[in-house]
């Protein structure tokens, strides 16, 4: 009968506290990921993909002047 009693506490206050707010949080973030990227994330990820081209860019660059320079740096590497 103690043993009970200690359990049914514990478990009502999950089920009327824990177990409606992880619900609620649940669905909101699912709702949120259903509905795509918002307009200031889609301008980052854009912002981000011409920095990626402009480093590449960069990087063919210093790489051929390394080649013209010293033919062997690779191996050094």
């Amino acid at each position: 009968m103690e043993i009970a009693a200690m359990i049914v506490g514990p478990l009502c206050l999950f089920l009327l506290v824990v177990a409606p707010i992880w619900l609620v949080m649940h669905y909101r973030s699912k709702r949120q990921v259903s509905q795509g990227l918002t307009e200031e994330e889609y301008r980052q990820l854009r912002q981000l993909a011409e920095q990626s081209e402009h480093m590449t860019k960069r990087i063919q660059t210093l790489e051929a002047i390394l080649d013209a320079e010293s033919p062997d740096w690779r191996k050094q590497a």
